[in-house]
């Protein structure tokens, strides 16, 4: 039966720019190697799952694009009599897909349920063939972040070629010194071909690349094989013995005959051989005698797969997820939620981690792995890959969207700004972060005249300083620290202390007392432990025992009581002005230079001091961590009057686009100076606010209604569960590795459960472990 809608306006090529989506599903993490495989959009290569949920069917019926192509993968069988032959050489090499998978494609109509479509038709053959050639969204947006990290230098700069000649290349090239056929380098001063260093992948060389750069002085090579003809390549510069860009490749190219439009890219960049490399990192997982720790399986014990440097994210995401009101807003029984472009919405795919962690549908071992005799390995989760939302939540962050090791807490904080601004298709499911907000008060008292004033932040997360004291060791030895109780640490950051202020109503230069405490308690409170000393004027993360006490943990004493009938307030300071008629603002002068000796920018100081009240360095370095995202963190401080371009038309109307009114929009272009990224994050922080214009206008789709004034609660008794930890091993947070254990119901039973990566495996101890965590996920009980 022939099909009507093989045509030209249903059926589309990648090109290099497109994301083609056939791993897995954009709505769920049902994959290519589920029974009934994954079906790709053959107009939009959006990836669709072929169970139960229908995502594939639903996308094809809603953007009227009716062809797919389905992709099922299955493992080959491997039988082995014997164990595996004993090295003899050392090599580098790897199984490729085609070794471990056999692959089925058919072409399908989702409008005229053809299931068998020929994938010979002239029509169909050559968008099949790009599809399966085009480097998968997950490669792709890996293979660019790697790549944003090269830059050129001065010896592709200053780079002078030989006279112009064509060389032998593709099928004619080999190496001057060998008989290698792949794995060449172009020499770009003289046109010299020599193979490079042998490479992860089993990919062959004799470094003759190398000893011609020795030889000649040349130092800047592009690889052959990895040319394509968008005009990225392999260059590297031997003289400073690294990955390099050369922004003139393509002249420098056709000075040896090589057209960019010609090429074809024939092998694995370094970028490509590198990812694989990093993804094949293993961790052990055995307790100190040896033994192998239990493998989990079933709801909410699903692991995720590490991308190459993602455990930060990993970590962060399986304790959010085991709070509650996470659980109620990403997973369970959802109204449907159909956005044009899945992948790129970020409440899309915070539903599908949600789904894919909690449902216990992808909570299985791997079949991948063969255990036998020879081979007595328990198996693990295969993991659940998180690289749309990794790639989404990243995307414009000069950090989160590289390839490097993060930190988790700073992961945390992100993640924490950008889903308190995603709408929800239903307005009566609150933000989930809400749950995590309170408020601290602070509390000053001038020495002199023993007036007071109160101030109120509010925050979703409490930095605490862990007191570092050596104990004695012995010469070589790596220094060990004194246990701290977490309540000592708490008790610091509430305690009383003197801080030296003017009174703006006495006119005193004794100094103030200072005294912080929670105004209102959260649901669940998230605290991260600073361990950090400074060596050789490098700060280093040491590991300092932080003793956290199996029972509930009391924050009664630490509520701040509010003024009280015996005070009298200090009046509004009255700030005196400049010249030009804006208020001065002078910064605490000692704790502006504790802020700078930490290599905080002073423009980012100043305005920290300012927005706390510019008292102490602690308070505002707090509010520096949770504020290094915002789009005028490095902009001078702004007492004048708001730029006219606060008002601008174009603003105004992006905002509205978001559903807010026009009034209300206005006002927050002026509360924020103009800014949109400020803007926007003012409006979510302000829903209960109304100008007179818009009394009658309707709230935002997507907010809630019933936001209250002040989050979280001031209602005693305030006790709190320890319910998961993140914990990190390294010297630097920015390096080493994360992972997070998390107290489950197993067989109605607590129990800990450790979350390494794609491993999860139940834990007899963790008392060890909560010494050394890095970030406290906190239940109120």
């Amino acid at each position: 039966m022939a099909c009507p809608h093989v045509s030209a306006e249903n059926l589309s090529k990648p090109t290099p720019t497109d994301s083609v989506y056939r791993e897995d599903c954009t709505q769920c993490f049902d994959s290519i190697d589920d029974p009934t495989g994954l079906d790709v959009c053959l107009k939009c290569f959006n990836g669709g799952c072929t169970g139960e949920r229908k995502h594939a069917q639903t996308h094809g019926e809603s953007l009227k694009h009716p062809l797919v192509l389905n992709i099922r993968r299955t493992r080959k069988v491997i039988v082995r009599d014997e164990p595996p032959p004993k090295m003899s050489k050392l090599a580098i090499a790897a199984e490729t897909e085609s070794d471990r998978y056999d692959t089925a494609l058919t072409v399908k109509c989702l409008e005229c349920k053809i299931d068998d479509l020929s994938k010979t038709d002239t029509a169909i053959a050559p968008v099949i063939d790009a599809v399966m050639k085009a480097n998968t969204f997950s490669r792709k947006e890996e293979v660019k972040a790697w790549e944003q990290e090269l830059t050129s230098c001065e010896h592709i700069l200053t780079l002078q070629q030989g006279p112009p000649r064509n060389i032998a290349s593709q099928d004619l090239g080999h190496c001057s010194k060998c008989d290698l056929h792949e794995n060449l380098w172009l020499c770009l001063e003289c046109g010299n071909l020599a193979c490079g260093r042998a490479q992860f992948g089993g990919v062959g060389g004799n470094s003759h690349g190398l000893a011609h750069a020795k030889e000649t002085g040349h130092g800047v090579a592009v690889k052959l094989g990895s040319i394509t003809p968008e005009g990225t390549a392999d260059v590297y510069c031997y003289t400073c013995d690294d990955e390099r860009v050369d922004d003139d490749l393509a002249s420098h190219l056709a000075n040896w005959g090589i057209i960019l439009s010609e090429r074809q890219k024939t092998e694995k960049s370094l970028t490509e051989l590198q990812i694989e490399q990093n993804l094949r990192w293993e961790f052990s997982m055995t307790t100190e005698d040896g033994k192998e720790l239990t493998p989990l399986f079933g709801p909410g014990l699903t692991g995720l797969k590490n991308l190459g440097n993602s455990c930060y994210l990993a970590s962060i995401l399986q304790c959010l997820f085991d709070i509650p009101s996470f659980q109620k807003r990403y997973a369970g029984n959802l109204p449907p939620h159909q956005v044009k472009d899945p992948a790129q919405d970020l409440e899309t795919q915070l539903r599908k981690i949600g789904d894919g962690l909690l449902s216990g549908r992808y909570s299985k071992p791997d079949s991948d792995v063969n255990v036998s005799e020879h081979s007595p390995e328990v198996p693990h989760q295969k993991g659940l890959a998180p690289s749309m939302l990794k790639h989404l939540i990243g995307r414009g962050h000069a950090e989160f969207s590289t390839m490097r090791q993060q930190d988790a807490f700073e992961l945390l904080q992100h993640l924490v700004k950008h889903i308190s601004r995603s709408p929800h298709p239903d307005p009566e499911v609150p933000d989930p972060t809400q749950s995590m907000r309170y408020v601290m008060e602070q509390r000053l008292q001038c020495l002199n005249c023993n007036k007071v004033r109160y101030s109120s932040n509010e925050q979703d997360s409490l930095f605490i300083d862990v007191p570092l004291e050596k104990l004695p060791a012995e010469e070589g030895e790596v220094p060990k620290y004194k246990p701290v109780a977490l309540k000592e640490c708490l008790d610091n950051v509430t305690a009383s202390e003197v801080v030296e202020l003017t009174c703006s109503d006495c006119g005193s230069k004794n100094g103030f007392t200072k005294r912080q405490g929670f105004k209102t308690f959260p649901e669940v409170l998230v605290i991260n432990a600073r361990k950090m000393a400074v060596v050789n004027w490098v700060p280093v993360k040491v590991d300092v025992p932080v003793i956290v006490d199996n029972e509930p943990l009391s924050l009664d004493a630490y509520l701040s009581k509010g003024p009280q009938p015996d005070e009298e307030l200090l009046p509004e300071d009255a700030v005196a002005a400049t010249s030009s008629g804006a208020p001065a603002f002078v910064p605490n002068a000692e704790a502006l230079a504790q802020l700078e000796t930490m290599g905080f920018p002073r423009v980012r100081c100043e305005k920290a001091l300012h927005a706390t009240g510019n008292t102490d360095a602690d308070s505002a370095m707090n509010w520096l961590f949770s504020h290094m995202d915002d789009a005028d963190i490095d902009e001078p401080l702004n007492f004048g009057e708001p730029p006219a371009a606060t008002a601008d038309p174009e603003k105004v109307a992006t905002l509205q686009s978001m559903g807010f009114p026009e009034p209300r929009v206005i006002k927050a272009l002026k509360e924020t100076g103009g800014d949109v990224e400020r803007a926007i994050e003012w409006l979510f922080s302000h829903l209960d606010d109304t100008t007179e214009e818009e009394q009658d206008e309707p709230k935002p789709a997507g907010t809630s209604t019933s936001r209250s004034a002040e989050v979280g609660s001031s209602k005693l008794p305030a006790n709190f569960e320890l319910k998961s930890i993140v914990c990190h091993k390294g010297t630097s947070i920015h390096a080493g590795h994360y992972v997070a254990f998390i107290k489950k119901e197993l067989s109605g039973e607590p129990s800990w459960v450790l979350f390494n990566d794609e491993k999860v495996v139940k834990v007899v101890d963790v008392d060890e472990m909560k010494k050394f965590a890095y970030v406290y996920f906190f239940r109120r009980v």
